[in-house]
Formats: C-alpha cells, structure tokens, sequence
C-alpha cells in the first residue's frame, strides 16, 4: 500500500465515522445526500482495500493527487469527469 494510499485511508475512514454518527443522530432527516455520500466514502475505501484506489473507473489513468486530496472519494479523473458532466446535460 502507497503512502498516499494510507493517508487516503485513514481520512476516508474519519469521515465515515463522522458521517455514520451524523446519520444516527439525525436519523430520517440526514437525508439521501447523506446516505450516498456514506456510500461514496465506504465504496472508496473498499477501492483502497482492493489497490484500485487514485485509479479512475472510466479510463484507467491516475486520479491526480490533489484532486484526491480535495475529494478523497473521487472515482474518476478531471478529464473523464468533465465528459461524464458534459454527457449528462
């Protein structure tokens, strides 16, 4: 496991816990963004757990550091994620 890796993982495993406690508290009003912010984080750390994780899902490259670092959960690259946004208007 890669450093960055690591980092990712110890990051991503707080806010899991974080979001998990928020959605206790707030039980039926923590809403869907919640949930599937939830899912995201918990889906990123399984990409962690297999070595897939800084990989984008749509073309393979490398997911660029800082975009990891500004969102740790991040399944694609910049470059597919514009595509993706522009495809979806």
């Amino acid at each position: 496991m890669t450093p960055m890796s690591i980092d990712a993982r110890r990051r991503l495993e707080e806010h899991l816990a974080a979001l998990q406690r928020s959605i206790a508290l707030l039980g039926k009003d923590a809403g869907d963004p919640a949930r599937r912010e939830l899912a995201e984080t918990q889906a990123a750390l399984d990409r962690v757990a297999r070595g897939t994780y800084g990989r984008c899902e749509s073309c393979g490259g490398a997911i660029g550091r800082q975009r990891l670092l500004a969102l740790p959960a991040a399944r694609l690259c910049i470059a597919c994620s514009v595509t993706a946004a522009a495809a979806s208007r």
